[in-house]
């Protein structure tokens, strides 16, 4: 059987977080599959608005899948929420790898890989209010001075994970099959963000709903008091949303345009090195996630969110300042930019999400989190046109200038999201989720909303409290426990 114990309460956490896994892999290796796609076709791809589509149309897909999921986490189920982005994932990475035009037309099959990637975005999107808003509930069971870091470690840790996995693949296949079969590189490597999301199905289908989900639900209310939420949580979301815009908007540019960068610092162009080159800085992410993991439980989300920024900030402006001179030595290059990356990840990459998942009440909590998440996913998508605008307005990325622009521009707004983040945030302490949701109640019975509206009505506790007293879920069917 399956106890109150931490190890037995690492399980929900795993099953409901780590399906982001998927939104680092399939996000980002979409950056090796486009400069595989640019030596394939540079008429019919490189100098086309496919190179742009392909990149950018799975973050439209995300944001809908943010929205629409968000609504279905908390007014239906947060289990059949990540059951059916599991099924999306799987389903459009098998497509997207087999991507295929009429009469093995060029433009069908680029048109293809855009219409699947589209809706790998809605399953990509799904993970975050449902998966996630799951994962920090879960996190609650877990012993108090922890519970943020095992949040993040199952979240945004996933993320970057993926990050490097999605790297290190199309390197590997390119080994194995070598630059006269890129086809297969490309195709291989988008199928395997199929096995991810596989990998976890058996655990969705064995969860129960969190038990802060059936005490808290808002379901069964015949009126929802939408109004009444606004004006309790729209500072606050609007606050959450912004800095997670800012994040996204330089963040997954980067990601995504790391490559092209990479070209432009390595003279012969391999494209050996320009991907070995490219696992080296994926890898930069993994310690500043861990390591604000931990700081986020003793510093608090906001502090290490402002300390990441504000130190990123410094990083990104001393790279634009002596980029003329790093250029010309790769390996400076990729250590200077992956400390940037790095502290990225330590500040608003671990905290963000941890703060949405953390700031609002359990009822809405889905929504809340789905607004600012697709927030954040606009900022993204807004981020990876913005970023060749401002790379070619400042001299092309051909040119010292151009390249160094885009760390001007973001290192500044990681000045102005880390203001934001001391002076507008709330404070959120291990018991923010219980308090949080007792203060949620405390304001709708002051408007005379009548509470008992909220939970399944079904739930009972008392088979679950533990000798001290203190509730545990058991998110796993009893049948299955062992």
């Amino acid at each position: 059987m399956i106890r109150n114990t931490q190890a037995g309460k690492i399980w929900p956490i795993i099953a409901t977080g780590a399906g982001l896994f998927s939104d680092g892999y399939l996000n980002n290796v979409i950056g090796s599959v486009n400069t595989i796609l640019s030596i394939m076709y540079p008429k019919q791809y490189k100098e086309s608005t496919a190179t742009r589509n392909v990149s950018s149309i799975a973050f439209a897909g995300t944001v809908l899948g943010q929205l629409t999921f968000g609504f279905i986490s908390d007014y239906y189920s947060r289990k059949h929420g990540m059951i059916m982005s599991s099924i999306i994932l799987i389903l459009f990475s098998i497509l997207c790898s087999g991507a295929w035009g009429a009469g093995g037309s060029i433009p069908g099959m680029l048109a293809a890989l855009t219409a699947y990637r589209f809706f790998i975005g809605i399953g990509i999107g799904g993970e975050y209010p449902a998966g996630s808003v799951a994962c920090a509930e879960a996190s609650n069971d877990m012993q108090k001075g922890s519970r943020n870091r095992w949040f993040v470690f199952f979240t945004n840790f996933m993320i970057d994970f993926g990050f490097v996995v999605s790297s290190f693949v199309p390197l590997v296949l390119l080994w194995i099959c070598s630059e006269h079969h890129l086809d297969t590189v490309w195709r291989v490597s988008l199928a395997l963000g199929a096995i991810p999301p596989m990998s976890i199905f058996y655990l969705r289908l064995k969860l129960q709903e969190p038990e802060q989900f059936t005490k808290n639900t808002i379901r069964r209310a015949e009126t929802v008091p939408y109004w009444l939420i606004i004006k309790f949580y729209w500072f606050r979301l609007t606050v959450v949303s912004l800095i997670w815009f800012i994040y996204d908007f330089s963040g997954y540019s980067f990601g995504l345009y790391s490559t092209t960068i990479l070209n432009a610092v390595i003279p012969d162009g391999s494209l050996y090195k320009t991907f070995g080159w490219g696992v080296v800085l994926n890898l930069f992410y993994l310690p500043g996630s861990f390591c604000g993991a931990i700081a986020s439980d003793y510093l608090g989300p906001k502090i290490t969110l402002a300390v990441g920024v504000w130190l990123q900030a410094i990083v990104g402006y001393i790279m634009a300042g002596l980029y003329s001179r790093l250029k010309d030595h790769i390996g400076a290059f990729v250590v200077v930019y992956g400390i940037f990356q790095t502290l990225g990840e330590f500040g608003p990459g671990d905290c963000i999400g941890l703060i949405a998942s953390k700031s609002s009440a359990t009822a809405i909590r889905g929504q809340y989190y789905g607004i600012a998440a697709a927030v954040g996913k606009i900022g993204a998508f807004v981020g990876t046109y913005v970023f060749p605008i401002i790379i070619r307005n400042a001299g092309g990325e051909d040119t010292v200038k151009g390249l160094q622009a885009p760390f001007w521009v973001s290192s500044s707004l990681c000045i102005v999201s880390g203001l934001m983040a001391i002076f507008l945030l709330p404070k959120l302490d291990q018991d923010v989720i219980s308090n949080e949701d007792e203060r949620f109640r405390d304001y709708l019975q002051s408007q005379g909303w009548d509470v008992s509206q909220l939970g399944d009505g079904n739930t009972s506790n008392d088979e679950f409290v533990p000798e001290d007293g203190v509730i545990s879920s058991d998110y796993f069917e009893k049948k299955d426990s062992v």
